[in-house]
């Protein structure tokens, strides 16, 4: 049975992730120090300290994130473990192609830091809001959305066949809840600080390709699952391309789920800070007894996880 490794993205940080790794290898606080130099950023005290609104700034937690999620990553290896697959939810894409060999553990973060400055930048030049529609499938909630007359609202991320998170203007994504609420859906606004996977961000685009320009992607050594197409990518230039357009495009989770338990994976191990991964993996794959959904975020986790 095949194994992948789940990275998570924005919306899992929490005041002290990786501190019990920080505390322990001299190697985590090396990839802290990286992304400190890459962001110039103060992440080992934001992480640690907090506050946890500077933290999570989207300016500050992209790359403490990715850091997070890449000390994770090393413990896995460390460990031994043979991974099959490796995909990441929004932002944890990064971590997913450094475990995957596209890119170096110095470029990533590099990449985030800058991905996370630009992304703020739109969110505050066209600020919007994020809900997520719970109780409805995906088709309908993009039927809603095609209803809302004004503004701008797009399907954001596929979370779980049943929950859906929409994104755009703020008038428009309240528009299109209150159409879901009518339809008998649950409506939960998101504290986000811009319109993630919207349009309204897509001026990120350009300066962030112009970024990635030189920056060297290489064909992965682990099977990839992309957000944007939902499949395994294994060109470099295709991935480059698809990375662009994550920044305003949809998050195709249910799709990278169910391709990946299609191709056999029947172990899910989310490596990063909280469930949230492990919670829509449950949600959306079969009730099958070879299924197992396994969480690393300290170190005591990994051997139970390896072993």
């Amino acid at each position: 049975m095949r194994i992948a490794v789940l990275f998570p993205g924005q919306g899992a940080q929490y005041i002290g992730m990786g501190g019990a790794f920080l505390d322990r290898y001299e190697w985590a606080r090396a990839i802290f120090a990286q992304a400190e130099e890459a962001s110039g950023l103060p992440l080992t005290r934001l992480c640690l300290e907090g506050p946890l609104a500077e933290l999570t700034r989207t300016l500050h937690l992209q790359p403490a994130i990715t850091a997070v999620n890449l000390v994770c990553w090393r413990a896995l290896q460390e460990a031994g473990l043979a991974v099959d697959v490796v995909a990441g939810h929004s932002l944890g894409e990064y971590a997913a192609l450094v475990a995957a060999g596209v890119l170096s553990t110095g470029d990533c973060l590099r990449l985030v830091s800058e991905r996370g400055r630009l992304m703020e930048r739109e969110g505050q030049a066209h600020p919007g809001a994020m809900s997520a529609v719970l109780g409805l499938e995906i088709a309908a909630v993009e039927a809603l959305c095609g209803q809302v007359e004004e503004g701008v609202v797009t399907v954001a991320n596929h979370n779980t066949p049943s929950q859906v998170v929409i994104s755009g203007d703020k008038a428009a994504v309240a528009a299109a809840g209150r159409l879901a609420k009518q339809a008998g859906a649950k409506v939960v606004p998101l504290r986000v600080s811009g319109p993630w996977h919207s349009p309204l961000v897509a001026g990120a685009i350009e300066d962030f390709s112009a970024f990635m320009a030189g920056i060297a992607f290489a064909a992965p050594r682990i099977a990839f699952a992309a957000n944007v197409s939902g499949r395994l990518e294994d060109d470099p230039e295709t991935i480059r391309g698809l990375l662009a357009r994550q920044i305003a495009a949809r998050v195709r989770w249910v799709e990278i789920l169910e391709e990946l338990w299609r191709r056999g994976v029947r172990t899910f191990i989310e490596a990063g800070p909280k469930t949230v991964l492990s919670g829509l993996a449950k949600k959306t794959l079969p009730a099958d007894p070879e299924l197992r959904i396994l969480h690393v975020e300290e170190p005591e986790q990994v051997a139970a996880v390896c072993g």
